[in-house]
């Protein structure tokens, strides 16, 4: 179903006219916050209007059209959309034709939120329609500002956006998605009501893209879901249900066949595979597993191909296991470090890196001292941690009364984090002495020029102090130096040059 909002017509950019030269392409700007679901989505709508004729803009104020793809999983999501959204209200009053377009999560929960705050706003569209961006934003030119919000993707090309065009911020890595939505309805989430539900990508599919990446010389892929290790576990079951469902290529092997109640068998370790062995991908990345669907077959294929870097994100978010089983994740602390270490067992010189959240609900200080020590036990080599914060329409966010001060919240928060940094900073020294292979990404955000930034097989960050790196290349480097965050390494060798071309633009004369 969607909902369609037109309000009166809306001036776009003039296109010239008779003896005024050639119509200049508009421009567009696409901002994004949140995940890398977020961040590939909006590839998707660059390339959406880039394909509609329009060229990239550095900043709101060359653009005649700015889109906010939006995330919706922390209150600070809002706060800084609706920020970005003041902002461009002044831009707007000054330039009538720039066009507005909110997407993404938040747009799908807050569909009339967004128009109601915001009226300046011309599209405000979900995440089951990211393929109609530019179609909206064309309409809204000549019929006044648009709403439209599918309560469920209406076809493949929408479930996933990795069907339509995209612009890839790197030429030489690429994330890919495998799956949309999500089944676990943890109680602190909101991605299954914004997201919908869990849908694996076909195999087939997924294995083809990855092969023309390949071809376009792309080195590393990432696998995207909201839960990959339960990829593919819709499709098995689909395939059981047909008359020769125990032949079928899903569900290999005797011992799911002769069972007495034969189940489906998980497929995200079978694609884990293929994609590393396809030939030119150099690294495989996913992300995020659920540490109750962690099977021994996916980190057997990390142990194994070695293409598949050694790095798992693996979600704790709480020590406790009173507070997780609030939270609905469906595991023990126990159980979670005993699959922490039957990875690290498995995979040689795994780096672990997790998400912890603060202050939910109902949390005591015993609580949290239970996750303090989880964390320390785990030893993780960086973890993203968060105070809680209550989203509307997730059953924690009903709990106010159970909501901990802000002022303790602040200090567990604090106290956690020296917890995490002194793990990861033990982490990182000692990798001092050793030679890393790093896949170089580009000049350092901060530190002057020479200075570069790469990522190691485990994901870690290493500067490194060059006269010049080509992004894309792969280099070893001797580590110097260590920061709980990052590493600092000097170049010994290039090991390989990037395979990517170097598209040069061409100016009409």
């Amino acid at each position: 179903m969607a909902q369609q909002v037109d309000q009166g017509a809306q001036p776009g950019r003039e296109e010239g006219g008779p003896g005024v030269g050639p119509v200049q392409p508009r421009r567009y700007l696409v901002r994004t916050f949140g995940c890398q679901m977020n961040e590939h989505d909006s590839e998707r709508i660059a390339g959406l209007l880039q394909a509609d004729g329009m060229v990239p803009a550095d900043s709101p104020e060359e653009a005649d059209v700015v889109v906010l793809n939006t995330c919706c999983i922390r209150e600070n999501a809002d706060n800084r959309l609706y920020g970005n959204l003041g902002q461009l209200r002044a831009l707007k009053r000054t330039r009538p034709g720039l066009q507005i377009a909110v997407g993404g999560c938040l747009a799908q929960k807050d569909r009339d939120v967004v128009m109601e705050r915001a009226p300046w706003v011309d599209v405000v569209f979900g995440t089951h329609n990211v393929g109609h961006a530019a179609a909206l934003l064309e309409r809204a030119r000549k019929a006044g500002p648009v709403v439209e919000i599918l309560e469920a993707a209406a076809t493949e090309a929408e479930e996933f956006p990795s069907a339509l065009p995209a612009r890839r911020e790197l030429a030489f890595a690429a994330w890919v998605t495998i799956q949309v939505g999500c089944d676990n309805h943890c109680a602190f989430c909101i991605v299954p009501a914004v997201r919908g539900r869990e849908i694996s990508r076909p195999f087939a599919e997924v294995c083809r893209e990855v092969e023309g990446l390949a071809a376009q010389g792309m080195v590393e892929v990432t696998l995207l879901g909201q839960n990959v290790n339960s990829y593919g576990r819709d499709l098995a079951l689909a395939a059981r249900r047909q008359p020769d469902w125990r032949a079928h290529p899903y569900l290999t092997g005797e011992e799911w066949a002769s069972a007495p109640t034969p189940r489906p068998r998980p497929l995200f370790a079978d694609l884990l595979r293929a994609v590393a062995r396809t030939e030119g991908i150099q690294r495989v990345r996913f992300t995020s597993p659920h540490p109750k669907d962690l099977r021994p077959e996916t980190i057997e294929a990390m142990a194994t191909e070695k293409a598949v870097c050694p790095h798992l994100h693996l979600p704790l978010q709480s020590g406790s296991d009173r507070v997780l089983a609030a939270m609905r994740r469906g595991y023990t602390s126990q159980r979670y470090l005993e699959r922490l270490a039957a990875a690290r067992a498995g995979v040689p010189d795994l780096a672990v890196t997790t998400d912890i959240i603060v202050a939910f609900p109902g949390e005591t200080e015993e609580d949290f001292e239970q996750t303090l020590e989880v964390a320390a036990e785990a030893e993780y080599d960086s973890a993203y941690t968060f105070i809680f914060s209550p989203r509307p329409g997730t059953e924690a966010a009903g709990r106010a009364e159970a909501f901990v001060p802000a002022e303790v919240a602040a200090d567990r928060f604090e106290r956690l984090r020296r917890v995490v940094e002194r793990s990861a900073l033990r982490k990182h020294q000692a990798r001092v002495g050793r030679v890393e292979e790093v896949l170089v990404e580009g000049p350092a955000k901060k530190g002057g020029p020479g200075l570069f930034s790469g990522r190691t097989r485990q994901n870690k960050l290493v500067h490194l102090q060059a006269e010049s790196m080509r992004a894309g290349a792969v280099v070893e480097a001797r580590i110097e130096g260590a920061a709980p965050h990052f590493l600092r390494g000097k170049l010994e060798r290039t090991v390989a040059e990037p395979r990517h071309r170097v598209l040069i633009p061409v100016v009409p004369a």
